[in-house]
């Protein structure tokens, strides 16, 4: 005797197939999202692969006593999955959404239009030269050695204030009387005047001092205004000592502060860790300032993973902090090198760390 599909087997059979269609439509159909998720882990105090495939220290000073290190100050990295080339697929977004240790952000926050993946890693590494160079400053002016700083104009941009008034290879010297040792200081002090004019003096040609006045223009982006003169700035040091930092393959310029404590952990007599794993983040300028960093949170499930129980947390970062440390870690928020280094210390000698600064949903 011959079966019948009954209608509501039949709707179901047709439901089941036009799922299945659409499921394959979504995993072949662009996103506009790419995925961020815990990166490789590099312990400042350890090794890296070099150029030849070896291992080699990924700090090595030369020209002054270093001492024995312990423990582990681990700096953290975020790997981004997808570019404008290849998207994740719908079923891939899916899985990160269910996922607390990533994230699911726009493409466009990552890799803007026009930028390719050679652009963005090209941009990430010229970053990470710049951040070694002021972690070493960093962690040098805090030992106090002279760094011999030089604040040098990359260029004067077009219909800037500073257009015709500053050239490039320009050395700023100083900033109404005061002396400038660093880019970022003179970006606070042109902040300072508040749209009044600044006068500059500048060493041009390598010997011809001259007088620059400048007047800010107000520039408001994403709600936040800033005072701008139109130049693109960098520093230029001339170390007492040489500081080599061995990090291939990795860019951005979010390890400052690790690298900062690295080499003075190195420099100083003692294990500055007290022997823990420690874990943390943050940008770093030459007078110390820990700025905030991008990734937090993947960051975060990183040091887990790595086996720390510290997180040295850029203290602007705090609102991206609260509610989402992983269990088994204690996060310490920072604003700058020395409060890094008076974390570091109470945790050494075993003192009261949940005492020290951290980041909570008020300070978010």
């Amino acid at each position: 005797m011959a079966h019948t599909r009954t209608p509501r087997v039949g709707l179901g059979v047709w439901a089941l197939i036009v799922a299945l269609i659409a499921l394959v439509v979504l995993t072949f159909l662009p996103t506009p999202y790419v995925i961020q998720r815990p990166g490789p882990v590099y312990d400042t105090l350890g090794t890296a692969a070099g150029e030849d495939g070896e291992d080699v220290p990924l700090i090595a000073i030369d020209g002054a006593e270093t001492f024995e290190t312990g423990g582990s100050l681990n700096l953290l990295t975020v790997q981004v999955v997808g570019n404008r080339e290849r998207t994740p697929s719908w079923f891939e977004l899916a899985l990160a959404w269910m996922d607390s240790s990533r994230a699911v952000v726009p493409i466009d926050a990552v890799f803007p239009e026009g930028v390719t993946s050679e652009d963005r890693d090209e941009r990430n590494a010229a970053l990470m030269v710049d951040s070694q160079h002021e972690a070493t400053a960093a962690a040098l002016n805090e030992l106090g050695y002279d760094t011999g700083a030089e604040v040098t104009v990359v260029e004067a941009l077009e219909d800037s204030p500073a257009a015709g008034e500053l050239e490039e290879n320009d050395v700023i010297t100083e900033i109404d009387g005061t002396k400038v040792t660093s880019a970022a200081e003179l970006r606070a002090a042109i902040q300072a005047a508040e749209g009044d004019a600044v006068e500059l003096t500048v060493l041009r040609d390598g010997d011809q001092q001259i007088g620059v006045e400048i007047t800010p223009e107000l520039d408001t982006t994403d709600g936040v205004d800033t005072w701008l003169i139109g130049v693109t700035l960098t520093t230029q040091y001339d170390f007492p000592i040489d500081v080599t930092i061995q990090l291939d393959n990795v860019g951005g310029p979010s390890a400052g502060m690790m690298f900062a404590l690295g080499i003075v952990d190195e420099l100083t007599p003692g294990e500055m860790t007290g022997g823990n794993d420690i874990a943390g983040t943050g940008t770093i300028d030459a007078a110390g300032t820990v700025g905030p960093i991008g990734g937090i949170r993947q960051k975060l499930y990183g040091a887990v993973d790595a086996g720390a129980d510290y997180f040295l947390a850029p203290s602007s970062n705090c609102d991206e902090v609260v509610g989402h440390v992983p269990d088994g870690l204690q996060v310490i928020s920072t604003s700058t090198l020395e409060e890094s280094l008076d974390a570091l210390e109470v945790i050494a000698n075993g003192g009261d760390v949940d005492a020290l600064p951290t980041c909570t949903a008020s300070a978010a």
